[in-house]
């Protein structure tokens, strides 16, 4: 029997018992399904993570009262954590012999910009900062230029803008140098942001950077905020954040038995918190597909005993024309393998697409992982053997005489 025969014959015993058929093919298809989605979607998130890390801007340190992202149950004791305040920003930054680039992190407001007749929706993220501000967060002035010293120290009203405020209100005219008005107070226009994109559905581009003291000027110093700093290089990172705890637990008086009632973040932390939740997803995606191949499997066994006996007669004819055992054994397997591979391509094709939705939804590149396709694909050869062999054995073993006896 030829490869198009054995075929055909796997196909039509699929045909005989199309409900026993179904429900192994769709065991099959849910245990590769939940193993593709699962490492489609955490590559997914892994590109999505590593854009959103040169977009944050890189060797940035940041310190800010609890952490960026907490797994598990909230600690009930951040509560009680003081706010970070501007003049702890400007303490810090007074005291730092290694750390470089200190910006306080803050935003003032979401509002409307108006320039003239035209105006934004009121979503405008209105922030503050000073000249390090866009170092810190990977941001190019596109054209304009950056605060000075007596922006900051003197609280002007100037303003950067980013792309999407200018395209919504400044379609006639260039901005540099105009005046817009922001919660009615009037800003004098100096830079303008090259454009930084989205992520899950957040533009980087829909602000407003002002001095923070002019912030504070408008809307109050009384805030909790972030703080930014770069060490001067690669090797003095940790070198760096030490002389950052040191200088915080004075700064906000910790007594010196007390964990520091403030978090330090870095590239390097986000991404350790990035790789548990990954590998929780991986973990979770693993289980799940091995429990559901394994009923597979043993699906695909029952359905090959079920079509051994329904096909005893068949076989003893197979046997008395010729057939040897290894061409029976050969016979049975492959049909294992075909209902393996059938439920195995439904699985891969439907498990990228669906671990694809999620690019769309943050808004990244489509990925499709190679690795685990193939993974999969030699997977289910590998089951379709092993839960086949039994069933091939069985039927190389029947005898021709009695299975030609059988009704």
């Amino acid at each position: 029997m030829n490869f198009k025969e054995t075929f055909t014959q796997a196909f039509d015993s699929l045909k005989v018992n199309k409900i026993r058929s179904f429900l192994t093919l769709l065991a099959l298809v849910i245990g590769v399904f939940s193993v593709i989605v699962s490492t489609t979607a955490v590559a997914v998130l892994d590109n999505f993570f590593t854009n959103t890390m040169s977009i944050l801007g890189s060797d940035v340190i940041t310190v800010q009262r609890n952490p960026a992202v907490q797994m598990g149950p909230r600690d009930a004791s951040l509560r009680n954590r003081k706010e970070i305040r501007f003049e702890d920003a400007e303490n810090l930054d007074e005291r730092m012999r290694i750390g470089e680039g200190m910006t306080p992190e803050t935003s003032f407001s979401f509002t409307k910009v108006v320039f003239k007749n035209e105006e934004t929706e009121p979503n405008v993220r209105i922030r503050g900062g000073n000249s390090e501000y866009f170092e810190n967060n990977a941001y190019i002035i596109e054209d304009g230029r950056n605060f000075n010293e007596e922006d900051i120290q003197y609280a002007r009203q100037v303003a950067i803008i980013g792309k999407d405020v200018q395209n919504e209100i400044f379609k006639t005219e260039y901005p540099l140098q105009k005046t817009i008005r922001i919660d009615g107070r009037q800003y004098t226009v100096i830079g303008i942001l090259e454009k930084k994109g989205q992520i899950f559905g957040q533009s980087f581009d829909n602000m407003v950077v002002i001095p923070y003291t002019t912030g504070i000027n408008a809307y109050g110093g009384n805030r909790g905020i972030g703080i930014q700093l770069r060490a001067p290089e690669i090797s003095k990172v940790q070198e760096t954040i030490d002389e950052i705890t040191g200088i915080m637990r004075v700064i906000r008086n910790v007594n010196p038995v007390d964990d520091n009632d403030f978090e330090i973040i870095t590239n390097d932390s986000l991404t350790g918190t990035f790789n548990q939740f990954t590998f929780i997803l991986y973990f979770a995606g693993f289980v799940v597909g091995a429990i559901t191949l394994l009923g597979a499997g043993i699906g695909v066994m029952n359905i090959m005993l079920v079509s051994v006996t329904e096909r005893t007669r068949e076989i003893g004819i197979r046997k008395a024309v010729g057939a040897t055992r290894k061409a029976i054994v050969n016979q049975f397997l492959m049909e294992a393998v075909f209902i393996c591979q059938i439920g195995g391509l439904i699985g891969l094709l439907a498990g990228v697409a669906a671990g694809n939705i999620m690019a769309v939804l943050i808004d990244t590149e489509p990925v499709i992982p190679i690795m685990s396709l193939f993974i999969s694909f030699f997977g289910m050869l590998f089951i379709g053997l092993i839960f086949g062999v039994y069933p091939a054995f069985k039927a190389s073993k029947l005898d021709p005489i009695e299975s030609l006896r059988y009704e």
